[in-house]
């Protein structure tokens, strides 16, 4: 860990990037991040390729987060964050691939170990939690602004503290992010107290989309582009919404296959057309769905993973469908 420092201090610009289509262990670990290195006296770009959700848009210095990715030009280290290959980061990464320092820390078990040097611990609850450690055993300053940062991306990896990642490391972290000015209720009103008008109505419209497979064990929520236009909404605002269809008695495993928009930005037409989508996969823990993912060229963790794909939306559903036959009856039941 300390090398890695070292190798970020020798750096003449350094750039901090996150997953497409972030989460909150994404966009904390991001900021955290280029806060810590701000703080040291760095030159640092913090970037993503999507837009930030909604929900963590009251992070400290999320203005600082550019889609531009031409960005990386003057760099000559990168930090990559919570991706499991250097592709999630998008048209930044063949940049990021000819700097002479590509720092890869992550947490997900299909990371491809990419990057000269690697700070991989999948059994880590959040990439945030990585972060945490490297800061601390480095000796480097954590202000207020990374801890906050650093609790939000803890918080929702681990489910509110819900999910099997949960462990005493958890806690202790978080015990110390808080007495370093974290404010656990202010963190859990931003991201779970409160919601635009718009975000309930594509709640209403996802709701009305999901339909079980024929044994009950696999769900599935279906997003379209026309929901979102309907609604006002982003692709953004659909984080969380897969937990939904998660929690349905007796399903083992969650799908939300989301309609990508055309490369014009534009919604994509016509029905019974191939399209671009991307799934993403819930379990309850019984089941592997990284395994799911790498099979459509995709990963992720074993509770929670996804991957994209170009189809018919009805040969997409029959395919994930039929997943549901090779699902085993939880232990108990017949």
């Amino acid at each position: 860990m300390v090398q890695i420092v070292h190798q970020l201090k020798r750096s003449r610009r350094i750039f901090v990037a996150s997953h497409e289509s972030p989460d909150g262990d994404a966009v904390g670990s991001l900021l955290a991040t280029y806060l810590v290195l701000t703080e040291m006296g760095c030159r640092v770009v913090c970037y993503n390729p999507s837009p930030i959700p909604a929900v963590y848009r009251f992070l400290p210095a999320v203005e600082a987060i550019t889609r531009d990715p031409a960005a990386a030009e003057d760099c000559d280290a990168a930090v990559i964050l919570d991706c499991g290959n250097l592709n999630r980061i998008g048209a930044a990464s063949a940049r990021v691939a000819a700097m002479r320092t590509v720092i890869n820390i992550d947490h997900h078990v299909t990371n491809t170990n990419f990057g000269t040097h690697r700070l991989i611990d999948t059994e880590a609850c959040a990439t945030a939690a990585i972060i945490y450690r490297l800061i601390k055993e480095a000796g480097l300053p954590l202000p207020q602004a990374a801890a906050t940062c650093l609790y939000t991306g803890i918080l929702t990896d681990t489910g509110s503290f819900r999910f099997s990642n949960t462990n005493r490391e958890v806690f202790a972290i978080c015990d110390d992010l808080t007495a370093r000015g974290a404010d656990p209720y202010a963190v859990a009103q931003q991201v779970y107290g409160t919601y635009s008008l718009g975000r309930i109505k594509l709640l209403n419209l996802a709701l009305d989309s999901i339909e079980l497979s024929a044994n009950g064990r696999m769900s599935i929520m279906t997003l379209t582009q026309q929901m979102l236009h309907t609604t006002r909404t982003h692709p953004e605002d659909a984080d969380g919404l897969i937990n939904y269809a998660r929690r349905i008695e007796d399903v083992q495993v969650a799908a939300l296959i989301q309609e990508l928009a055309g490369a014009d930005g534009a919604p994509q037409a016509a029905n019974g057309e191939r399209r671009n989508y991307h799934v993403s996969l819930r379990s309850d823990g019984s089941v592997d769905v990284a395994e799911i993912a790498m099979s459509f060229g995709g990963g992720g963790h074993s509770s929670a993973s996804g991957f994209s794909i170009e189809a018919t939306l009805a040969e997409l559903k029959t395919t994930i469908l039929d997943l549901s036959n090779r699902i085993p009856a939880p232990c108990g039941n017949d």
